[in-house]
């Protein structure tokens, strides 16, 4: 912990991974069971709620000053890509930010899901169960609406209905080359990525093997 008074309970799960702990501003608020792993920082002003999970797998998160993460959400960092929370963002209940960049006051609602190399712009407005895809850009003040798809740089915003048109956009973006490293003369015969995917995600999460709790 940094600094002045300690600003969270004694059954807190921190985690050293890779190494590295977690740095948390003196002032913020972090829920008993919250867990915070790695190379997380928390800026002054934070509360990250009941069963929120910070994970910085390969890479940092990086939480900016006033955020707000609520309960079940997950920011993950990636080495290619960070989670980057910009200040005073809401992230709401079981969204899942995996290595994007939030700028600052964007509001991520309940069930949101931003992928690696998503970039959402300040203030936009990602609603429930929204969905921002890989290496899109969502710019300054734009909004997804509830269950919508944001897809592409720059983004197109598309009903979950249009999914042809989804997808066509999508293959240009590279959806498993970034998010786990699987490039097409990986896939096998059947021309399935997955059972390359499984070895690096076995890789990377087995590495949790080695992590060490911390007193808070």
């Amino acid at each position: 912990m940094r600094g002045g008074k300690r600003a969270v309970t004694d059954v807190l799960m921190l985690l050293e991974h890779d190494g590295r702990r977690p740095l948390v501003a003196a002032d913020a608020y972090i829920a008993p069971t919250a867990v915070l792993c790695g190379d997380v920082t928390i800026a002054a002003g934070c509360r990250v709620l009941f069963g929120a999970v910070l994970t910085a797998e390969d890479g940092p998160v990086m939480v900016g000053e006033g955020c707000v993460v609520m309960e079940h959400a997950v920011v993950r960092g990636r080495s290619a890509h960070p989670a980057r929370l910009g200040a005073r963002v809401l992230v709401g209940p079981h969204a899942h930010v995996n290595g994007a960049d939030v700028e600052d006051e964007a509001f991520i609602a309940t069930g949101a899901a931003l992928f690696p190399g998503a970039r959402i712009g300040a203030r936009a407005e990602i609603r429930i169960n929204g969905v921002v895809h890989v290496n899109s850009t969502l710019p300054d003040e734009a909004v997804v609406p509830i269950g919508w798809v944001a897809v592409g740089d720059p983004a197109r915003i598309l009903p979950p209905s249009a999914h042809d048109e989804i997808w066509e956009i999508q293959q240009e973006l590279g959806f498993v080359r970034t998010v786990a490293g699987v490039h097409d003369h990986q896939r096998d015969a059947s021309g399935s990525a997955m059972p390359a995917l499984m070895r690096t995600y076995g890789d990377l999460y087995g590495r949790h093997r080695d992590d060490r709790p911390i007193e808070p």
